[in-house]
């Protein structure tokens, strides 16, 4: 087998680390503020407040009846020197439209309003100062209300300054007014930037689908295909100027067709589906049932292919000359070869769709098509590297095999989001390694030749690159088995289910010391378990009352099921001894599970005042607090706070680096002690 087949698991551990390396949690800052004044006469002004707004984010109206969104508001600081004109208008119109979440009509902005409020004077004044109270939303998420603090000076005939953020409604104090000509606001001490998630995660799609292109390419119904193809440029086109240029054109058109059906599974699931995809039963099971279906046309039992009837029309479309015919030849490609990049293509969606990235389809399919694009373009270019080629032959049934491997062990760990979210407790974490070590195995053995499918060529002799391929195999699997009796396996610990759920646990029996149960009977107790014997809360008031009791902070812990993240902290950074011995002595743990499905009691059941949906499951519970209080929607995130709830440090999120980690916890302690 070539060299090439290297790239079936340079895709899975690069799509392991993509999971293991989101940023810190994001606190969103989508509103940008800025005042100034208009001097009308020598006693009349008119204060012109201005919101910026995030493009996909929208501003509500002052104009919105009660029961829906915080709508928009001015206070403005009282004094006898001066009298309000009227009330505050706004411009444009705002957009009104019923909205289904709010059941109700409502009102908002995007992009950019202008408010206005006229005063007129009875003595000098240099500046007027107020507060504005505002909410904004977009199609995944609503932020807290908030509110700001202005300081509008009437010196001069337009005079500007920056509008500076105070505190939200859950913990209001004052803040500093500070003069500027730029408007901006300042974020809180905690936040990190905006837009690092989310470049982040989308590098990742894009790295993975390149490498999952490049896999495509060495598929059996593509790498025979090239020198074909790069014959019609090189022969058919008349010169080589031209030949490139064709190439080059048929290249971009493969990279448009991709995105494209990225841009259209978008357009299909929508961005709020696509946020709510990571927790979704529905999404990990029909993920599942896709990933077995890929896995298994791998393995030869079928072949998953479209029409003859459309390949045909595509086919006499290719035909035509100029630009569209080069195009049609493109979408001729992708149709043929859909046999074999199909199940790909349908994983990478998958992983994209999962992520909740609302452009990750469509940027994962950028990455696909790049990697498939580029060596058709440069192989026509350079036509002389086509002597360079390896030949086709069994072994590019090889690397169609091993990725069947690769899709029926991945698709086990969606079916894991879903036994894990709703307590089924089948597919625990001994299960589930018997399931990996079983798939990884036979994979092994395949590549040495000692199992052999009905479509298999027969082999005579290993190649090196096939022997060193099956020797990393199957060391992957002996590293597995130790997993069966409580190892932590740190390597692949996120995709893993909890170590809690572990049936036969000789480790964590033999190095967790033992821990006095000072709490049992505690709410929720019987569906979830915390790591390392720790002795953790799973209700937030209960958690609060106890600390109090004996006089500990609380380490908020925003978890989930289905959080890679959490399961790589918990292996990696709780089990330090300097950590584990701080969460066991100077703290009380609250763990609140963001995913799970567990029905809420009648009489625990409400109706969001922050998102307005109804709230029925212990998850949507839990994430509705996280999101309200902190303004965050990303776990793990971890809350050090007093026995009011009230946040004494920074919170922190993601982060495998264990000195940090300890100096968190022993600055959460020493704010504490101060606090006393």
């Amino acid at each position: 087998m070539k060299r090439f087949l290297v790239l079936a698991l340079t895709l899975f551990f690069f799509n392991a680390q993509a999971q293991f390396s989101d940023p810190q949690a994001k606190i969103y800052d989508p509103v940008k503020w800025s005042c100034s004044s208009e001097k009308i006469n020598d006693k009349e002004f008119n204060l012109v407040i201005t919101a910026k707004i995030e493009k996909g984010w929208h501003l509500y109206s002052q104009f919105i009846e009660e029961g829906g969104p915080i709508p928009t508001s001015f206070k403005f600081k009282q004094s006898a020197d001066y009298k309000l004109i009227g009330k505050v208008s706004e411009s444009p119109k705002a957009v009104t439209a019923f909205d289904k979440n709010f059941d109700m009509q409502i009102a908002w902005h995007k992009d950019q309003v202008v408010f206005k409020q006229g005063i007129s004077l009875k003595n000098p004044l240099e500046s007027i100062s107020g507060v504005i109270e505002f909410m904004v939303c977009n199609d995944e998420r609503c932020l807290p209300p908030t509110e700001i603090e202005f300081l509008i000076p009437l010196a001069t005939p337009s005079a500007s300054t920056t509008i500076t953020e105070s505190q939200t409604k859950d913990s209001m104090s004052s803040a500093p007014v500070v003069d500027s000509t730029e408007a901006a606001l300042s974020p809180s001490p905690n936040s990190t930037s905006k837009s690092s998630k989310s470049d982040g995660s989308l590098w990742a799609i894009f790295l993975a689908g390149f490498i999952g292109g490049l896999a495509a390419f060495f598929m059996p119904c593509i790498y025979p295909m090239i020198p074909m193809t790069v014959s019609f440029f090189t022969k058919q086109s008349g010169s080589r100027a031209k030949g490139i240029r064709s190439a080059i054109i048929y290249g971009v058109s493969i990279i448009i067709i991709y995105v494209a059906l990225g841009l259209l599974i978008t357009l299909i699931f929508g961005a709020s589906a696509l946020n709510e995809a990571a927790s979704s039963a529905t999404f990990n099971l029909l993920f599942f049932v896709a990933l077995i279906i890929f896995g298994i046309s791998f393995l030869g039992a079928f072949e998953i292919t479209l029409p003859s009837s459309l390949v045909n029309k595509m086919d006499e479309k290719s035909n035509q000359s100029g630009f569209m015919g080069l195009f049609f030849m493109a979408f001729t490609l992708a149709l043929v070869s859909f046999s074999c990049t199909g199940p790909i293509i349908g994983t990478l969606l998958v992983d994209a769709v999962s992520k909740g990235s609302y452009l990750g389809p469509a940027i994962g399919m950028l990455g696909f098509s790049s990697a498939l694009a580029i060596p058709f373009t440069l192989f026509a270019i350079f036509p002389s590297w086509l002597k360079e080629m390896p030949k086709s032959g069994g072994w590019l049934n090889t690397v169609k095999v091993s990725l069947g491997f690769l899709e029926i062990a991945l698709a086990f760990k969606f079916l894991s989001n879903v036994d894990l979210a709703y307590h089924w407790g089948i597919f625990n974490r001994d299960i589930f390694l018997i399931i990996w070590i079983v798939v990884f195995g036979m994979w092994a053995l395949y590549l040495l030749g000692k199992l052999r499918l009905s479509h298999d060529a027969e082999i005579n002799f290993l190649s090196l690159p096939r022997l060193f391929f099956a020797m990393f195999i199957l060391g992957f699997t002996i590293y597995m088995i130790p997993g069966l009796w409580g190892a932590p396996l740190k390597g692949i610990s996120a995709w893993l289910p909890p170590q809690t759920t572990q049936d036969f646990d000789l480790y964590s029996n033999a190095t967790s010391p033992a821990i006095k149960t000072e709490t049992q009977g505690k709410k929720y107790a019987g569906l979830f378990h915390a790591p390392h014997g720790l002795d953790a809360f799973y209700d937030y008031e209960e958690g609060l009352a106890y600390a109090k009791t004996v006089n500990k902070p609380v380490l908020i812990d925003f978890t989930g099921w289905s959080c890679t993240n959490c399961r790589k902290m918990e292996a990696s950074v709780w089990p330090d001894k300097e950590v584990l011995r701080r969460l066991q002595e100077d703290y009380v743990l609250i763990s609140l599970y963001v995913d799970d499905k567990t029905e809420l009691s009648e009489n625990e059941k409400y109706q969001s005042a922050f998102s307005g949906k109804k709230v029925n499951s212990i998850g949507q519970k839990w994430s509705d607090f996280q999101a309200s209080k902190f303004g965050t929607n990303s776990q793990p995130y971890y809350v050090i706070a007093d026995h009011e709830g009230n946040t004494l440090i920074a919170p922190q999120a993601f982060n495998l680096d264990i000195n940090n980690y300890r100096k968190f916890l022993e600055s959460g302690k020493i704010a504490f002690d101060k606090k006393k």
